[in-house]
């Protein structure tokens, strides 16, 4: 994998404000939860192998994003090759119960290394038989921190993922960071980034599943807004990452382009500017050294939920609780 790295070129970054990320631009094995999950294993172990203290991947990564829905008529409603390839997605999501992100996880503490991983999970709280995109938090000892699902799929895919709940907006301590991170587009939803802004969080990771015209304008944009580092990943898909048993392959592919997903990744400073601009079309490894105290310069004449908000006129009230059908009150 080719790696593209930005160090501070002035050497002014003192050790305590210092941090250094990653960004794993990569594709799935399309609907192989395994073969992706080794893929990713691979992409922390060079990260860490570059001192990186956090990693991040794009949306729906393992195993894959629903690139099927749209090309194979996924709006037809009890067909057979719909519930067929459903029936495999649902197959290949991860269950975090049941270890599938044990490797990664001992990995993340084996390098010391935080790890966001976007995931399709089958979540066993809610009977494991629907998917929820799920952003993954794992810290630096290895535990999972958070595991945030999507609030609102987007469009075509609420044919293939339910919508999630507030449990996962936490943010994490990072060095001198605070780091947070949303799906896709939950990273236009105000409510959502101002969630998490409250929270303190000053490096925002936002996951896509690959696409330039995503990141270009709203990576700047909510830096900008927020007086934060971002982060965009993005994964990548080109026709030869679908396997040869997918199901439909050849519909799907059918006038395809050369690439589903073209990746964007990215980093904005907090005033904006392009940190690493947008890097489209290949797998890479991105990795940046960033300034802690850039934050804390762009904050003295914006800071949005701290000197410069209002919460006697506005507030936010956020429900964090897990949702779930049911409560079982069982006798002692």
């Amino acid at each position: 994998m080719e790696i593209f790295s930005v160090a501070d070129k002035t050497q002014t970054i003192s050790a305590v404000d210092k941090i250094k990320v990653a960004l794993a631009q990569i594709a799935p094995v399309w609907l192989k939860r395994g073969e992706t999950l080794n893929k990713v294993a691979g992409a922390v172990e060079l990260a860490g192998r570059q001192g990186c203290q956090l990693v991040a991947f794009g949306e729906a990564l393992v195993p894959g994003y629903p690139f099927w829905i749209e090309r194979t008529n996924g709006a037809r409603f009890n067909d057979p090759k719909q519930k067929a390839i459903y029936a495999e997605y649902l197959a290949q999501g991860v269950v975090i119960e049941d270890g599938h992100l044990e490797t990664i996880c001992s990995l993340a503490k084996q390098y010391g290394i935080a790890v966001y991983l976007g995931i399709m999970e089958r979540a066993a709280n809610r009977s494991g038989h629907s998917l929820y995109c799920t952003l993954v938090y794992i810290n630096q000892e290895g535990v999972i921190g958070s595991a945030h699902r999507k609030l609102q799929p987007t469009y075509e895919e609420r044919l293939a993922w339910a919508p999630g709940d507030g449990n996962g907006l936490r943010v994490h301590s990072l060095g001198p960071f605070t780091v947070g991170g949303l799906n896709c587009y939950e990273n236009w939803m105000p409510l959502s980034r101002a969630a998490l802004y409250a929270q303190g969080e000053d490096l925002h990771v936002a996951v896509w599943p690959g696409g330039l015209h995503n990141t270009e304008d709203t990576t700047r944009f909510v830096a900008k807004e927020s007086r934060s580092f971002v982060i965009s990943v993005s994964g990548l898909m080109r026709p030869a990452d679908f396997p040869e048993d997918t199901m439909a392959r050849t519909e799907i592919l059918e006038n395809a382009d050369p690439f589903l997903a073209n990746g964007g990744s990215c980093i904005a400073a907090p005033d904006g500017a392009w940190v690493v601009a947008p890097q489209v079309d290949k797998e890479i490894l991105i990795t940046a050294e960033l300034d802690h105290a850039v934050v804390r310069g762009e904050r003295q004449n914006f800071d949005p939920t701290g000197h410069y908000s209002r919460p006697d006129v506005t507030r936010l009230v956020v429900d964090r609780k897990r949702q779930q059908l049911a409560d079982f009150i069982d006798a002692e």
